[in-house]
């Protein structure tokens, strides 16, 4: 008995998931179209049903399609022990070993800023944090020390196509609240996240520019806010980001990102 014949939107479907998935830029409707030679109306229907399903995800800025969080949740990204399986950068790991805090890297897939990699605690944290993770845009530090860096339309964008959600008291839940944080994290060069997320959460994160000085990613460290409430261990930390996302950035080809 010869071999099923393959069905043939499964194969393009898979085909389509392939290239996406591969393409850390996402692709378009036509970019698509060209590498994988499948009509745009099929290729049209199939990205629609994906998109319902969240395998993939369209930006509303760029109309480029990226990899869903379904499909990452297919892949094992968002386990519970994924931390185990990802070996993290060492920048990641002496951060964590200096500071005894949980340090983690954040990129945006897509609009949708994600956790990558992390380097857990030494001490317990209350805050769950994981591979796969999606930190909200407007109160995560993780995402405002990316987010200040891009084209402030852009951003805008972004934030008004999403729910802002007020987690706590302190938490900037309206667009312009937003912009102004932001603005006062390219002054800075980094961003802060007390109590706005999590009540006794606190957060430092560093953008991570790559050769051309583009930021995509930042790395984080987090604690309880009782535990770093002194100002010099904040300090502290602070720096120790800056250092680790200073290697980070050298080695994407910027040396001179963070100082």
């Amino acid at each position: 008995m010869s071999a099923a014949r393959p069905l043939e939107v499964v194969v393009r479907t898979v085909e389509v998931l392939n290239a996406v998935g591969a393409a850390r830029s996402g692709l378009t409707l036509q970019e698509l179209h060209d590498e994988l030679d499948i009509p745009l109306g099929s290729l049209h229907r199939i990205l629609t049903t994906l998109g319902q399903v969240d395998y993939l995800r369209r930006s509303p800025v760029t109309k480029r399609y990226f990899v869903g969080r379904a499909a990452r949740t297919l892949t094992g990204a968002t386990g519970s022990h994924s931390a185990r399986l990802v070996t993290p950068p060492a920048a990641l790991v002496d951060a964590a070993d200096e500071t005894g805090e949980t340090v983690f890297l954040t990129e945006f897939i897509g609009d949708v800023p994600v956790c990558v990699s992390i380097v857990e605690a030494e001490h317990a944290l209350r805050l769950f944090v994981r591979i796969g993770q999606e930190m909200p845009l407007h109160a995560a530090a993780s995402s405002r020390a990316i987010l200040a860096h891009l084209d402030e339309q852009v951003v805008r964008t972004l934030l008004e196509g999403v729910e802002l959600t007020e987690y706590t008291a302190g938490t900037p839940h309206h667009v312009d609240d937003v912009m102004h944080v932001l603005k006062e994290v390219r002054e800075k060069g980094y961003a802060v996240c007390d109590n706005e997320l999590d009540p006794d959460a606190w957060a430092v994160s560093v953008p991570i520019r790559d050769g051309d000085d583009q930021v995509l990613s930042s790395l984080t460290i987090t604690a309880p806010g009782s535990r770093v409430a002194d100002a010099e261990v904040r300090t502290r930390i602070t720096d120790a980001a800056r250092r680790a996302a200073g290697r980070l950035s050298a080695e994407l080809g910027n040396p001179e990102a963070v100082s």
